[in-house]
């Protein structure tokens, strides 16, 4: 996963979408979990890390992530863009500086598209700023139809970024135009207006706009007697008198200009726009409303209630099984969070018993770790094909542990069963019968043809038939 707030931005946006059509318990299961195994690893769970664990929890998958295609399609206009604007900078140059020997290159011209090109890249970081879309007709021909989504609030931002790389190109194909231009061709430059100007009021024009770099190359600031000798008129004579060096003097100024009032703001400009599209990404994230509900999942506990419904009107489920199944004949022992601990029943263990944990203090790595071993055994040397989970009766079943037993269903041989066996305080006594009724309630959710729930010991006293209905 890449740190852009974007990418992160449009992954999350697209696994909210996708939880819309899960359960909530199910999805407060899964948060919290990833939680608590921030919390063992010394981690503060945020959405780059979620994203993670959502990813390794689904696997590598065939078809690109949403984020993956948005930044594809944003690429693809940011190429055209650029390619646009490399082109149109050499044209626009050629044409300015179009000289077929018997007129003089304008720098009244020169500074006229100069300031045209400054207000263009300060009107596009305003309407970026401001929300508006002047390329709203662009962005629905090359997006998909119908396509929603948090992406569609960062369009202003994406396409100032877009425009930016476009006048960046435009800028520099520009400046590499002049310089191709001042070596293969003798240029002649000159100034005039319609308007009366003097040459020394046009010398304070360009000695104000010179002076970014007056201090770094002091020979492409022109003097007066340079705006005097240059100045020209539609019918006017004496150009002959004037010395054609002069008319080429100006070509260090129009570099200098183009450099600086052109280029240098583009790519500043260009950097402003990426850090508001980071900024803005990062909003929209912290106030997804996804983001608030995941805070909240991993930051809740969560509860067995035995209650299949969300309407808190609505009585828990009673009509669970009331038996309990016979201990299967299996060496496969599993201690779920703790249980068993500091011992277990002799009739639980013997010489031949594989005893692994997971759960509660176990990392994630160490649960999976778990699932691929006990998945060995059940194809190499397991006929039973039966795994006994022990758990701690008086401990309501978790999200966690169900999470566990699914995950084991896919991995584990088809035909595995699992017997889950909860222990009470004491091992040497069973235990109560409102405790095996919530693990009985767990076993019937998760699925009867998979888990089962047994007891340490062979014959097993039924505690429903001595204590009547407990519903």
């Amino acid at each position: 996963m890449t740190d852009s707030p974007l990418q992160v931005l449009l992954e999350f946006d697209a696994r909210s979408q996708r939880d819309h059509d899960q359960p909530a318990a199910f999805l407060h299961r899964r948060d919290r979990k990833f939680a608590l195994s921030c919390e063992q690893q010394g981690q503060t769970p945020d959405a780059r890390l979620w994203l993670d664990h959502m990813a390794r929890l689904s696997g590598p998958g065939s078809q690109p992530s949403v984020a993956e295609t948005t930044r594809r399609l944003w690429r693809r206009i940011n190429t055209g863009f650029t390619i646009a604007g490399v082109l149109l900078g050499v044209l626009t140059m050629l044409g300015l500086l179009f000289y077929d020997g018997g007129q003089r290159i304008n720098i009244t011209v020169f500074l006229a598209f100069v300031l045209l090109q400054l207000l263009l890249a300060l009107f596009t970081t305003v309407q970026s700023m401001a929300g508006w879309q002047p390329w709203r007709w662009l962005v629905r021909r090359v997006t998909p139809r119908g396509s929603t989504g948090v992406a569609n609030r960062l369009n202003p931002v994406l396409m100032a970024r877009a425009a930016h790389l476009g006048g960046l190109g435009f800028a520099l194909s520009g400046l590499l135009t002049l310089l191709v231009m001042v070596v293969v061709q003798d240029l002649a430059f000159g100034w005039s207006t319609t308007l009366e100007t003097s040459a020394p009021g046009y010398h304070q024009l360009v000695l104000a706009l010179a002076a970014p770099w007056s201090w770094l190359w002091p020979a492409a600031v022109p003097d007066l007697a340079l705006v005097e000798a240059t100045r020209f008129f539609r019918a006017g004579s004496g150009a002959s008198t004037i010395d054609p060096q002069r008319w080429g003097q100006w070509w260090r100024f129009v570099t200098m200009l183009w450099l600086t009032w052109v280029l240098l703001p583009r790519c500043l400009l260009t950097l402003v726009s990426m850090a508001l599209l980071r900024r803005r990404a990062r909003q929209l994230l912290a106030g997804h409303p996804g983001m608030h509900a995941l805070m909240y999942r991993m930051e809740t506990p969560t509860l067995d209630t035995g209650s299949q419904h969300n309407d808190a009107q609505d009585m828990p489920d009673t009509g669970t099984r009331t038996t309990v199944q016979p201990l299967p004949d299996s060496n496969i022992l599993l201690c779920w969070a703790g249980a068993g601990e500091p011992e277990l029943p002799d009739t639980l263990t013997g010489e031949a018993t594989r005893k692994l944990r997971a759960g509660g203090r176990a990392s994630l790595a160490e649960d999976r770790a778990a699932l691929v071993q006990i998945a060995d055994w059940l194809e190499q040397e397991d006929p039973a094909r039966a795994v006994i989970v022990v758990t701690r009766s008086w401990e309501p079943p978790t999200g966690e542990l169900q999470d566990f037993l699914n995950a084991a269903r896919q991995s584990w041989p088809s035909g595995t069963r699992v017997a889950l066996v909860p222990l009470s305080l004491d091992t040497r006594r069973e235990p109560e019968a409102h405790q095996l009724r919530q693990w009985l309630r767990f076993a019937d959710r998760v699925g009867e043809d998979f888990v089962g729930v047994s007891a340490p010991r062979l014959e097993w006293r039924d505690p429903f038939t001595e204590q009547g209905d407990l519903a």
